[in-house]
């Protein structure tokens, strides 16, 4: 019994660490911008100024419309790539395939930075450069090993012998994947969205390089841009970092619980 409080009370403590900055968050947003002052940071509020929202939600609506194109388009792409890449590697053995798949998983580990000068010379090669369809497809590559790897791990428990099945019944590539394979991907694609929309939505590094036009920034780029002056008002940044951190806290609120019973799916075989 003992030991079941301490651990509860470690718990307790560690989680009011973690919320420090979220609580330094909220009640600079609801202060006015003459009260925040580095002697009160930590102080509640004396008046609710509850018009940093509005303000916030006014300067930062067109970057947030362009995060949610961003990031709904990036993250629908690369699950049903990675889908496609994970059935091909789990169910549909070819020469090489050992290699192909390595191959691929590698793309996890090299560095943005280490491709940072290429990558912004080849998006502009094709057309793409300064555009969200750039900063699009940039994201799509680069979730492709990550979402392939989840779905082929997925698919992997998946019995041969319904594959086997579909092929005696006539059933194609596609068709297998459709009638089969598709139906039985829901825990699969939920970890998929959950994690690439979270990555995507945060991602910082190739927005500000890739997209110059500043009517197709993301909201990353636009709250940095903003608290980047000597004279900022603190009030309007931290209103606006709570409603872009809004959409990634709402989806693992209402699928936290499917995200982890979907990584346990394919957690047996692979």
């Amino acid at each position: 019994m003992i030991g079941r409080i301490l651990q509860y009370t470690i718990l307790f403590i560690a989680t009011l660490f973690f919320l420090l900055p979220v609580y330094l968050v909220i009640v600079t947003a609801l202060k006015e911008p003459s009260a925040i002052t580095l002697s009160s940071t930590w102080q509640l509020p004396q008046v609710w100024y509850w018009e940093s929202f509005d303000q916030a939600w006014t300067a930062f609506l067109p970057k947030l419309q362009n995060s949610f194109f961003l990031t709904l388009i990036a993250t629908i792409l690369s699950a049903l790539l990675g889908s496609l890449n994970g059935y091909v590697l789990a169910k549909w053995k070819f020469p090489g395939a050992n290699i192909v798949f390595p191959l691929m998983l590698f793309g996890m580990f090299i560095p943005y930075q280490a491709v940072l000068i290429p990558l912004f010379q080849f998006v502009r090669e094709i057309g793409l450069g300064g555009s969200l369809w750039g900063l699009i497809l940039v994201h799509v590559v680069y979730g492709l090993p990550i979402t392939t790897l989840i779905f082929r791990n997925y698919y992997a428990e998946i019995p041969d012998e319904m594959i086997e099945a579909g092929r005696i019944d006539g059933a194609g590539f596609f068709g297998i994947y459709s009638r089969i394979v598709f139906p039985l991907s829901v825990p699969g694609f939920v970890v998929v969205i959950i994690w690439q929309f979270t990555q995507i939505w945060n991602e910082f590094l190739f927005a500000v390089t890739l997209v110059s036009s500043p009517a197709n920034q993301p909201i990353t780029v636009a709250l940095a841009q903003l608290a980047g002056g000597e004279a900022v008002k603190w009030n309007l940044p931290m209103a606006g970092a709570l409603l872009a951190a809004l959409p990634t806290l709402l989806v693992y609120i209402f699928l936290g619980r499917y995200f982890i019973r979907g990584l346990l799916a394919g957690s047996v075989k692979g």
